[in-house]
């Protein structure tokens, strides 16, 4: 399970040293994608494939499925981790989110995002009422 809010910088090849905590359960391989709000998404690959799986279950039919498909997967991009846990992030990605030097990388369960660090900062400060006033209908029995 990935967990907390770290602060790493993209290097000038465009590579993101990933946080030491999270560098066992990505050491197999990592698929990077568009998340959503501007940020991406980083899966490890196992978890990617369940992912996969499930979209595969939405009907063709569905033309909702079809885009969600297209945007989120046309992005992706898999990584093998190097020796000093850097893996490149795609300059269309990059774009995508809008990163340049200064990042947050937030664990999020089974996936980490990577957002610019202001867009973050901007993100958190308008969510920080809203989750204060939560209600259980959210997460139930919480």
């Amino acid at each position: 399970m990935f967990l907390g809010t770290y602060e790493p910088r993209l290097d000038d090849k465009g590579r993101l040293i990933l946080p030491a905590k999270f560098r066992d359960e990505m050491a197999g391989g990592i698929v990077i994608t568009r998340g959503q709000e501007h940020c991406l998404y980083a899966f490890a690959r196992d978890e990617f494939e369940n992912i996969h799986a499930q979209l595969r279950q939405a009907p063709l039919t569905s033309k909702q499925a079809r885009d969600y498909m297209r945007v989120f997967l046309s992005g992706a991009t898999d990584e093998v981790p190097d020796r000093q846990g850097r893996v490149t992030i795609p300059a269309i990605l990059r774009k995508y989110a809008g990163l340049e030097r200064d990042l947050a990388v937030i664990g999020s369960g089974s996936k980490i995002e990577i957002w610019a660090a202001a867009a973050w900062e901007d993100y958190l400060a308008d969510q920080e009422q809203a989750y204060a006033e939560i209600t259980e209908e959210v997460v139930p029995g919480l």
